[in-house]
């Protein structure tokens, strides 16, 4: 039988930036990962925070990168936040809407009005991700909470990862209303919220899902949110440092570098490690409020091994020219 990590679940859970691609590059590794997953005949799913695109416009360009999906398998925190609309507004109720025009659509699609300004006497504001939301959007926005409109955010990721480095994210825009406004969004939709996960399982009857993201205050709480088992790559937002000062709630149960790691064996990757004090050429010396690593090896290796006793407190520190290296490029004291 095989030990690969993915052969425990049913369902692979996928974020998208930061995971699948960045912006629209896909990440090296992505699309081969996908596909060895359907061979296999395990079920996929991908659960976006970004609201700027719809689930049919995400299909075509995960496909266009080589990456097959389906708008069925695709669910975004846009859609989300218009259906969870629909349920509290009447039929053909104004919404003002800041974002891009696929948060638009899904406002119309769900038989709802999208608005502009103050003067169309919106019900709700629902806001997401949109490069090109500006000001004077974002003070009728402001107006119309404060008139009395019920505020959706579809999600409040402080940065979209990109291959230039972190940009601004729709956090980053919530941030602007919640300074105007001094108070938060009355709903927020997407991660960590747990509904796109819960939702992914439940479409396909997953018994035994596994969520797959980058950000730990996003896709990792919101997998432990609702109760699943996740893995962190790391090729987006969240570091080794990130990882290593996590609280519970932000604690994944495996790491890699990138997907590859689904193909590893479960011992490979689960975190923290028990039971020993050495991976991979690393080992760590135990003091009385610290940990000193020493050794080297592969930088994965030595996340793993730190993890545990940085979960319990444990200081880190350097026992070696490599280790002292390693900590210092994932910008911890040595």
């Amino acid at each position: 039988m095989s030990d690969r990590l993915v052969d425990a679940y049913d369902l692979v859970i996928f974020d998208l930036d930061g995971v699948i691609y960045l912006i629209d590059k896909p990440i090296p590794g992505a699309a081969a990962a996908v596909e060895e997953l359907r061979s296999a005949g395990t079920s996929v799913a991908y659960a976006t925070n970004n609201a700027s695109r719809r689930a049919t416009d995400v299909a075509a360009l995960l496909s266009g990168m080589g990456v097959p999906a389906t708008a069925a398998e695709v669910l975004t925190s846009a859609g989300a936040a218009a259906a969870l609309l629909a349920e509290r507004l009447p039929a053909g109720a104004p919404v003002l809407v800041v974002g891009a025009e696929a948060l638009r659509a899904e406002v119309r699609d769900v038989g709802l009005t999208p608005v502009a300004t103050l003067d169309d006497k919106p019900a709700a504001v629902v806001q997401g991700f949109g490069p090109d939301v500006g000001w004077k959007l974002l003070a009728e926005a402001a107006l119309a909470v404060r008139a009395g409109a019920t505020w959706v955010a579809t999600n409040t990721d402080r940065t979209l990862p990109s291959p230039r480095g972190p940009l601004p994210g729709n956090g980053s825009l919530v941030a602007v209303l919640r300074t105007a406004l001094n108070r938060e969004p009355d709903v927020v939709v997407g991660k960590p919220q747990p509904g796109l996960f819960t939702t992914a399982a439940a479409l396909t009857h997953s018994q035994r899902p596994l969520a797959v993201g980058d950000r730990l205050d996003t896709d990792i709480e919101g997998a432990v949110g609702a109760g699943m088992d996740s893995l962190l790559v790391l090729t987006g937002v969240s570091g080794p440092a990130d990882l290593l000062a996590a609280p519970p709630s932000r604690r994944p149960s495996y790491v890699a570098n990138d997907l590859s790691g689904l193909f590893q064996p479960d011992t490979a990757a689960r975190i923290p490690l028990e039971g020993t004090d050495e991976a991979g050429g690393w080992r760590i010396l135990r003091e009385d409020k610290a940990v000193r690593l020493a050794g080297a090896g592969a930088a994965i290796d030595a996340l793993r091994l730190l993890t545990g006793p940085a979960w319990d407190g444990a200081e880190i520190r350097a026992d070696s020219q490599q280790a002292r290296e390693l900590l210092a490029g994932w910008g911890l004291p040595i």
